[in-house]
């Protein structure tokens, strides 16, 4: 199974976008599953529910942050590095999605009701969350073995 195919499974199982990338490369990543469904947990429904970022674009940015990411504030070139490959990420996921805003994603007109609607087989009909995921999946995948996907990131 792909790492799409395990994220896309465990939003099917209740995880939020966010959740659910995160949480397909936490092993990779030296998280336990608890850990990374906590890190990830503010940023389901464009943050929230605020519709702002999508979800599971941020999952795929806190992967690349916790695999490549600088850990030292001093070290300028590091992070300007890692802030290219942020925006290299965001210009690829959009040219497959159209933006990486989750209102503008799911045709909503801003922020909802905290509260997250029950997951039935109609709110996953009528949802595209499962193609974003699959996405920034595929995104982090090739980001990790450029060599397999025959491109990388």
């Amino acid at each position: 199974m792909t790492k799409s195919e395990q994220a896309v499974e465990l939003f099917k199982n209740g995880y939020s976008c966010s959740q659910a990338v995160l949480l397909a490369f936490a092993e990779e990543l030296n998280l336990d599953r608890e850990t990374a469904a906590k890190i990830a947990s503010s940023f389901g429904g464009g943050m929230g529910r605020l519709r702002e970022v999508c979800g599971a674009f941020s999952g795929l940015l806190m992967a690349a942050g916790l695999k490549l990411g600088p850990s030292d504030p001093k070290d300028v070139t590091a992070k300007t590095a890692h802030y290219a490959l942020v925006q290299k990420l965001a210009a690829q996921f959009k040219e497959e999605n159209g933006s990486i805003i989750c209102r503008e994603l799911l045709k909503l007109s801003g922020p909802q009701s905290p509260q997250p609607q029950p997951r039935t087989v109609q709110y996953y009909k009528k949802r595209p969350c499962h193609k974003m995921i699959a996405c920034a999946a595929r995104l982090m995948e090739e980001l990790l073995n450029p060599q397999e996907k025959g491109k990388g990131v």
